[in-house]
Formats: C-alpha cells, sequence, structure tokens
C-alpha cells in the first residue's frame, strides 16, 4: 500500500502541474517575463518555468531521478511565489480558499516527495538518493 500511496502522489502533484506547463508552453511566457522584468532579472531565466513544469513533473511521474525532479518543482513554486504570486499571502478568495493556495499545495507535495522518494512503482532502479 505504501508504494501505490507514493505512485498517487507522484501522478497527482507532476500531473496537476503538467497542466501549469502546458499553458505556459502554448501560450508563451510573457507573463513570466514580465515579472523577471519587475525584477530586473534576465527573460532567459524564465526558461527555467519549462524545467519545473514541464521535464521535472514528467520525471517525477515515470519516477525516474524523482527527488531531484520534485526539488526542481519546488524551488519552481518558491520563485513563482517571489516573483509574482506573493501579493495574494494575505488574500482569502469567496471560496474561502488562500491566496497562495495552488503555490503551497505544488510546494508541499513536492517536497514530500523529495522526502519519500518515488518508491517501487518506477523506471529507475535501486532506492538510493536519486529515486
Amino acid at each position: 500500500m505504501e508504494n501505490t500511496g507514493k505512485l498517487v502522489l507522484r501522478l497527482t502533484t507532476a500531473g496537476l502541474i503538467l497542466f501549469h506547463g502546458m499553458d505556459k508552453l502554448i501560450h508563451g511566457l510573457a507573463f513570466v517575463d514580465g515579472a523577471l522584468a519587475e525584477h530586473h532579472l534576465p527573460a532567459f531565466l524564465g526558461y527555467g518555468v519549462y524545467v519545473g513544469e514541464l521535464v521535472a513533473p514528467l520525471f517525477i511521474i515515470v519516477g525516474l531521478w524523482t527527488r531531484i525532479a520534485s526539488l526542481a518543482v519546488a524551488v519552481n513554486m518558491v520563485v513563482a511565489v517571489i516573483l509574482a504570486a506573493h501579493r495574494y499571502a494575505l488574500v482569502t478568495f469567496d471560496t474561502g480558499a488562500w491566496g497562495l493556495e495552488v503555490e503551497a499545495f505544488f510546494f508541499l507535495t513536492a517536497l514530500v516527495v523529495f522526502l519519500i522518494g518515488a518508491g517501487r512503482y518506477r523506471l529507475g532502479r535501486g532506492e538510493g538518493f536519486l529515486g
């Protein structure tokens, strides 16, 4: 059961964040570039979003280099909050949702995947640090 739980967590975390990555792949990084410009950072750093929201989630799903990939997702969420979402830190919406609910969900679930590893159902062999 433990390995099944790890698989469900991996698929949930990575599967849901892939929607965000696909949106940026389809519609571009203009929003990200604007946020980087506001902080006087070079636009090429925006391509890191593709790592954190497309590449890393795919690695998490298949269970390859899971810990490193989940760390990339967690860092991506920290950067997203710093660059843009911090405005919503003290906001709650009419539905009762916290303004940083999505970022917190992805950060914390990615952190848990990092801490517990991929489990048995994955492509990589051996538990080690990377699994």
